[in-house]
């Protein structure tokens, strides 16, 4: 049996440093191990640790063990040490007090589909098929990021400046006026979600209705103010009522996903975002820009966002984590010269800094100019499945069943009747092998639109069929 662990003692608050002789030895161990009477039966430190770490003799440590055992305060255990004298139980580490726990808000992960459930078809996922990803190309740039001698001690807490000034280039190459030097790496688009709600001085947020739910479930959990801005996914958005709600709340902040939003796959018109940019300065409020899925559409140039309509001062995040691996989880946000030190300085006592080698890796994927024809194969694929997807659907759905057609992206939104029962729907799926997410928890109050996501970009060919034949079954069932 291995011995038990020993307990921790201070010496340092009677001999500043200083050498002890054996009476020091025994008289500071001997106060702290009888005033507390938890340390019965536990087992003092190991002779040569101790001598270690008071840079003494193992004989000093050793008479002052001997002289405590003929005190009658510890006893020798042949081969396992010495131990406080006593028959109660070493408390510390046998028999734990329970202390009281911290209080946390009961917040539960509502509606999640794991995208890697085993033997199930998940279509809801907003996440690209695996097998269509570039992890060769991302193999290989890690071994020679890995072989290179000039891999950096340490990180930048702001993020690999090579890899900014490639995110800045191409930028601008899209109409935006960034500076790498105004751009944070952060972990995802997630972190950089949550280092603008940790430095936002207004504690209000105006975002889309549905929204991104964990970009809603951040604000709330933080106690911000939430205030859902109602989209359709077929007409967009009421401008009278997006008008009363940032009149009304007067947001610090309005969180936005431009390009294929999540879940309903909507992007807004070029109308629709100057109406924005207007409302912005009128009520005064930021814009953060969510730009996840602005390449992943094809056959058209990049459209102005809302960081190229409304100059330096939007926020601007974006995210590679999707479109290249899903755990390699790296994203950015960029900000202007006023904004980028309270960013930077909440990076830095969230999580310090993002991992160098990854930064290093997406620098070297990007430099080889991987990225770029992985893009151009991405598009097309997707486009095949896009194309797969609404065939199926005009093939498999009843009459009065509509879904969405953004032109790219991962997902689309379909929409049902009222009197077709969600909950019922989803659970007969999932008893077919299906998944499906409902995006209850992500609407403000009753959800307005009666439907869900269906991700195209995770399921192959043949996998959709399946999944939109058993969807279109269930729904005539009901029907």
């Amino acid at each position: 049996m291995e011995r038990p662990p020993y307990v921790r003692l201070n010496f340092d608050s009677e001999n500043s440093g200083r050498s002890l002789n054996v009476d020091q030895l025994v008289s500071v161990i001997k106060k702290q191990i009888i005033s507390n009477t938890h340390f019965s039966g536990c087992r003092l430190p190991p002779v040569r640790a101790l001598s270690h770490q008071l840079g003494v003799s193992k004989n000093t440590i050793q008479t002052a063990y001997d002289e405590l055992r003929a005190q009658g305060v510890v006893e020798s255990k042949d081969r396992s040490g010495f131990f406080v004298s006593g028959t109660a139980e070493a408390r510390p580490f046998a028999a734990p007090i329970n202390v009281p726990g911290p209080a946390f808000k009961n917040i539960s992960y509502i509606g999640y589909v794991k995208p890697t459930q085993k033997n199930m078809i998940s279509l809801s996922s907003v996440f690209v098929d695996p097998r269509i990803l570039p992890k060769e190309k991302l193999t290989a740039c890690f071994k020679s990021v890995l072989k290179s001698p000039g891999i950096p001690e340490f990180n930048d807490p702001q993020g690999f400046l090579p890899l900014r000034e490639k995110i800045a280039t191409r930028l601008r190459d899209r109409g935006m006026d960034v500076d790498a030097s105004h751009i944070v790496i952060t972990n995802g688009s997630q972190q950089a979600i949550d280092l603008v709600t940790r430095v936002l001085e207004t504690k209000a947020i105006a975002t889309e209705d549905p929204s991104y739910h964990l970009g809603k479930y951040l604000f709330e959990m933080n106690g911000i103010k939430t205030i859902g801005l109602p989209i359709d996914p077929f007409k967009g958005l009421d401008e009278k009522v997006w008008q009363d709600r940032l009149a009304e709340n007067r947001p610090g902040l309005v969180y936005l996903t431009t390009n294929f939003q999540n879940p309903n796959g909507y992007s807004y018109s070029s109308a629709e975002l100057s109406k924005i940019v207007q409302w912005s300065k009128e009520f005064n409020f930021g814009i953060l820009e969510d730009d996840w899925g602005g390449e992943m559409l094809s056959y058209s140039e990049f459209k102005p966002g809302l960081r190229a309509m409304g100059g330096k001062n939007v926020l601007y995040l974006n995210s590679f984590t999707k479109k290249l691996l899903p755990s390699l989880r790296i994203g950015y946000l960029v900000a202007n010269e006023k904004t980028i030190e309270p960013l930077l300085m909440a990076k830095r006592t969230s999580t310090s800094s993002t991992p160098g080698i990854i930064e290093s890796v997406l620098f070297e994927f990007l430099d080889r100019g991987y990225y770029d024809t992985h893009l151009k194969f991405l598009q097309q694929e997707l486009d095949i499945r896009y194309d797969n997807c609404l065939k199926l659907l005009r093939q498999y759905m009843p009459e009065d069943i509509k879904w969405t057609s953004p032109g790219g992206g991962p997902v689309l939104w379909i929409e049902f009747p009222r009197r077709i029962d969600l909950e019922m729907l989803v659970a007969r799926l999932s008893e077919r092998g299906v998944s499906v997410q409902l995006p209850t928890t992500a609407f403000f109050g009753k959800p307005h639109s009666h439907g869900f996501k269906i991700g195209y970009a995770f399921l192959s060919p043949s996998e959709m069929e399946e999944g939109i034949d058993k969807l279109s079954q269930e729904i005539r069932r009901q029907i």
